[in-house]
């Protein structure tokens, strides 16, 4: 995903590696893992981001999403 963030290439390189590997680990398939990550996402959402601002900020990271996917082909 295109990103501009306050957290270092290293701290977010990790942290993907680490994700990443756990789905590895547990032979999560494709739709395993996209539910699983979408379910991450959710939780966020609703733990770490104000009510008023959640469907903004639900559209937003939507609309970055459909352009990463678009742009890797």
């Amino acid at each position: 995903m295109p990103r501009q963030s306050k957290y270092s290439d290293q701290q977010f390189e990790q942290l993907t590696n680490d994700i990443i590997g756990v789905l590895e680990k547990h032979q999560a398939s494709r739709d395993l893992s996209i539910m699983v990550l979408g379910n991450i996402i959710t939780n966020i959402f609703h733990h770490q981001v104000k009510e008023a601002d959640r469907m903004q900020m639900a559209e937003q990271f939507t609309q970055v999403l459909l352009k990463s996917v678009k742009s890797s082909h």
